[in-house]
């Protein structure tokens, strides 16, 4: 369990193919930038008291895109955790994979679980990847993590997505419009930032302070 201090954030990574497409790129391109922004989000988290994160990197839902999107998609996990596992562990980041595995590839589930090995104790930061993930499922499965603070959403759109929907039942929500590949630390300061000016309440009334206000 992460401290109560720390925040539990978790990010629909939205936009990656709009932002190739606007450029006249293929969606691949624009799934190898949403992994750079994954990179600059990760390093500036513990800077913002946020102890645990929660990455919508892949859906249950998603094996309805095209063959050789989803070909190129487990390809980039494999090669991002390959990459990254190192500078992870550097930072104190521990890293976990949740979803369904039975469903990828093997060499990726391989990758999975070395990754997950050589991070295991790190304590700055606990990063979640969600692949081949479906809060249905994991209500079902009893699958569930901490609650979750605060859901940031990129690309426009403002809904779940079958994204840690127990977990969420009373987090702060935060859309941008801003596509994936292009959300910075900056970004994400601003909308831990919107969110500690709000006032959770869990059903309860407004603080007397508040209420005077």
């Amino acid at each position: 369990m992460e401290q109560s201090t720390s925040l539990h954030i978790a990010i629909i990574m939205d936009g990656n193919g709009r932002w190739a497409t606007r450029r006249g790129l293929p969606r691949g391109a624009g799934h190898r930038a949403g992994a750079e922004a994954v990179r600059r989000v990760v390093t500036a988290a513990p800077e913002l008291s946020i102890g645990a994160l929660t990455l919508y990197a892949f859906s249950a839902d998603n094996w309805k895109r095209p063959a050789a999107e989803i070909f190129i998609l487990m390809r980039l996990f494999a090669r991002y955790l390959h990459r990254e596992v190192a500078p992870l562990a550097e930072q104190g980041v521990r890293l976990s994979v949740i979803g369904r595995r039975d469903r990828l590839p093997a060499p990726l589930v391989t990758a999975i679980a070395a990754a997950e090995q050589a991070t295991a104790g790190g304590t700055r930061l606990h990063m979640r990847l969600a692949v081949d993930y479906s809060g249905r499922a994991a209500i079902r499965a009893g699958a569930l993590l901490p609650d979750v603070d605060l859901v940031i959403r990129t690309g426009g759109e403002q809904r779940l997505s079958d994204f840690l929907l127990w977990e969420s039942a009373y987090a702060e929500l935060w859309f941008s419009d801003r596509m994936w590949p292009d959300f910075s630390a900056a970004d994400l300061g601003r909308a831990v930032t919107d969110f500690q000016t709000r006032e959770r309440r869990f059903g309860g009334l407004p603080s007397p302070t508040r209420a005077a206000v």
